[in-house]
């Protein structure tokens, strides 16, 4: 072969292997939106599934196979597995009574307490031991009412400070001796205003009147809630309302107290006898009638008398069961609601049958 000259034309360059051009390194960036991922450099991992563990681990052979949940039980309601109620047992023997409320408490569930666990008011009758106490302040009473307006002054005084007291712990109110103490000055000073205005009932009226605006008084200086307040307002007014008009009493005639008096202390017995309450209520209005009549000198009107004050009688008795009833509740408002409530009853009736 003929040398040619070293650059000449048709010269050939010396052999040399044949080497890649290296790119050069640039920022990577996202491919634009229609571009595959062929354009610019390529996921070396692109092409790789994601890495699955194959193998058992611990968990998975101890633990039993989840199976998928669908839509419609994920919202359904399931109860709970595994927890079976109590099997039914034949010849159960029923639930056992609860026993009264106590003044020292008991370690049973009263029926107060169940009651108003289940958001009712509980009536518990006071029972034949307030009954008997009821009897004897409404014989003090009547003889008092004989002997004179002084001497029917002493009970009726007992009767308005217990009515006082028995109000505020009726409606769970305790210590409440501001609220005690305003209601029973409130009936001290209709009494003393009456005996001054030759036992004049227009006294009473007037004396409630100005009684609620020293109970408004009392409870705008008070730091409670406003729900707590206006409850303790209307607690106190109507303890003043109470035993103030207990003192219908000292207004009515002597007759008709003593009567009234009586006809309230025999249906309060009555009515503490162990029977069906509706029973019990129609000998009670029986009893209270009858004892108006003999004691009334056998007319019609003393029986009258008699049972319109034991109907009022009757309703205080009822509303001495309710909401809170204690042994305490039972020894004061149980004793004094049925003749506070009977007293204005008794000043109207002997108006009317004079």
């Amino acid at each position: 072969m003929t040398n040619q000259p070293y650059g000449g034309y048709g010269a050939q360059e010396p052999y040399a292997p044949y080497q890649q051009p290296q790119p050069q390194p640039q920022p990577q960036a996202w491919p634009a939106q229609g571009q595959g991922p062929g354009q610019g450099y390529d996921d070396p991992f692109a092409d790789q599934h994601t890495q699955q563990w194959q193998g058992q681990t611990w968990e998975t052979q101890m633990q039993p196979p989840v199976a998928p949940v669908t839509a419609a039980e994920e919202t359904s309601y399931l109860p709970p597995q595994g927890v079976a109620g109590p099997a039914p047992v034949a010849g159960a023997e029923p639930e056992p009574g609860y026993g009264p409320a106590t003044l020292g408490g008991n370690a049973r569930v009263t029926d107060a307490q169940r009651a108003r666990a289940e958001g009712r008011s509980p009536i518990i009758e006071p029972g034949l031991q307030p009954a008997v106490l009821t009897a004897v302040l409404g014989l003090l009473l009547a003889g008092g009412a004989a002997l004179g307006t002084y001497a029917l002054l002493v009970p009726l005084v007992v009767l308005q400070g217990v009515t006082a007291a028995g109000w505020f712990r009726l409606n769970g109110m305790w210590p409440a001796r501001q609220g005690i103490a305003l209601g029973f000055l409130g009936a001290l000073v209709a009494d003393a205003a009456m005996l001054v205005a030759d036992r004049s009932p227009g006294v009473i009226l007037g004396t409630l009147g100005v009684w609620v605006l020293l109970s408004l008084m009392l409870q705008l200086r008070s730091h409670a809630d406003p729900d707590e307040r206006m409850y303790g307002l209307m607690a106190t007014v109507v303890a003043a309302a109470l035993a103030i008009a207990a003192g219908g009493y000292l207004a009515a005639d002597a007759d008709a107290v003593v009567v009234g008096a009586v006809a309230v202390a025999a249906a309060m017995v009555a009515r503490a006898l162990p029977l069906p309450t509706a029973v019990s209520v129609v000998v009670a209005l029986a009893v209270a009638g009858g004892a108006g009549f003999a004691v009334g000198g056998m007319e019609t009107d003393g029986a009258l008398i008699g049972a319109g004050a034991a109907v009022c009688a009757l309703i205080g008795h009822r509303v001495a069961s309710y909401d809170y009833p204690s042994r305490f509740v039972h020894f004061t408002a149980g004793v004094a609601l049925p003749l506070a409530a009977a007293g204005p009853a008794v000043y109207i009736l002997g108006r009317i049958f004079a």
